[in-house]
C-alpha cells in the first residue's frame, strides 16, 4: 500500500518541511495536534513517504479480536490492556526491548477533544525504554509536516512539558479550535505565578 499512500500525499497537496533524523531505531513519536479522525489515514501516508516501515501504533485489544482485527495489524496496530496504566507502561516497554528496530507513534492529548493537559504516558513509556522522543505536526493550515530534533526524557518533566507545548502550539490540526496553542497561555500564566511567588 505504499505507492498508494503516497501518491495520495502528494496529490493532495501536502508536503514534509523536515527530514527524519537519520540513524533512530528505536522512537517515541508523539504526533499532534489530535483533532480529528484525519489524522490517522494522514499518519500512514506520511510514514510511507518518510520510509518509516517500522512505526507502529497502539490500539485497545477488543479492537484486534474483532473481524477487523486484520486490518489493525496490517497497519502497524499493537493490542494493548488500557485499563491498568502501569502495566500498559510495561506492555510497551516490553515490545521496545524485543524487536531490534521499533518506533510508536503515540497522541499526547490522547483524544480528539480539547485537553486541559497533554497525557505523560509517552513521556514515561520513552525514558523507561531508554529511548528518545521525536515531536511530529500536522499543520492542515499549511498541509506540513514539521519534524523536531529528537531528544531524550530528561530530570526536569515539567521542562520537557514546556518545550513540547512550544513546539505543538503553533500548528493548526484538522480543526484548530481543538489545538494546543492554549496550553502555552497557561504555561505562561503558571510561570508568571511561580514567579510572583518568590
Amino acid at each position: 500500500m505504499g505507492w498508494f499512500w503516497k501518491t495520495a500525499f502528494r496529490l493532495s497537496g501536502w508536503r514534509v518541511r523536515d527530514a527524519f533524523p537519520k540513524g533512530i531505531d528505536k522512537a517515541v513519536l508523539i504526533v499532534a495536534p489530535h483533532t480529528s479522525a484525519w489524522d490517522f489515514p494522514l499518519g500512514l501516508a506520511a510514514r510511507s513517504v518518510l520510509n518509516l516501515k517500522h512505526t507502529h501504533y497502539l490500539g485497545k485489544e477488543e479492537l484486534f479480536k474483532g473481524p477487523f482485527g486484520f486490518l489493525f495489524r496490517g497497519t502497524g496496530g499493537y493490542p494493548v490492556n488500557r485499563f491498568n496504566k502501569e502495566k500498559m507502561v510495561d506492555q510497551v516497554v516490553d515490545l521496545f526491548q524485543t524487536h531490534e528496530q521499533f518506533i510508536l507513534a503515540l497522541s499526547p492529548e490522547g483524544t480528539r477533544k480539547k485537553v486541559d493537559r497533554l497525557r505523560t504516558g509517552f513521556y514515561h513509556i520513552a525514558k523507561k525504554a531508554g529511548v528518545p522522543i521525536v515531536m511530529v505536526g500536522f499543520d492542515f493550515s499549511k498541509k506540513e509536516i514539521s519534524i523536531a530534533p529528537p531528544f531524550f526524557a530528561g530530570l526536569d518533566e515539567a521542562a520537557d512539558f514546556k518545550k513540547i507545548i512550544q513546539f505543538f502550539a503553533p500548528i493548526k490540526g484538522k480543526i484548530p479550535e481543538l489545538g494546543l496553542d492554549h496550553l502555552l497561555h497557561q504555561n505562561h500564566q503558571l510561570s508568571n505565578q511561580e514567579n510572583n511567588a518568590i
